[in-house]
């Protein structure tokens, strides 16, 4: 049930991001900030945990998953040192994902040819 639970959740969430694309004029860029500042929020508020509990990798993998790493990060951080924790909180939790996403972006760049257009 878990993998259906990931599904259903992970594939609503998709679902909101591409009515948003196909409904309204906001850029893919502005979408996909609006992700992670809902995911933010919702984990400010307590809702997201809750959800990330229930659905698993389809509330943790998409941005709004991403968003809620971030706010969890400056939460821990604030509580453990204090104000500082506010600038070093949700980098230090997103590390791996941020190193990850540039490692992948830059091989994918040694990999392929770029075309003129």
């Amino acid at each position: 049930m878990q993998y259906l639970y990931a599904f259903l959740v992970g594939g609503a969430i998709c679902l909101v991001g591409q009515l948003l694309i196909d409904k309204t004029k906001l850029t893919p860029a502005r979408i996909l900030t609006g992700y992670v500042v809902t995911g933010v929020i919702l984990s400010a508020v307590g809702v997201y945990q809750p959800l990330a509990d229930f659905a698993g990798a389809g509330a943790t993998v998409p941005l709004c998953g991403f968003g809620h790493l971030m706010a969890q990060g400056v939460k821990n951080a604030v509580d453990s040192i204090g104000a500082v924790g506010i600038l070093k909180g949700g980098l230090t939790a997103g590390s791996a994902g941020i190193t990850a996403a540039i490692v992948f972006g830059l091989l994918a760049s040694l990999l392929s040819k770029s075309k003129e257009k």
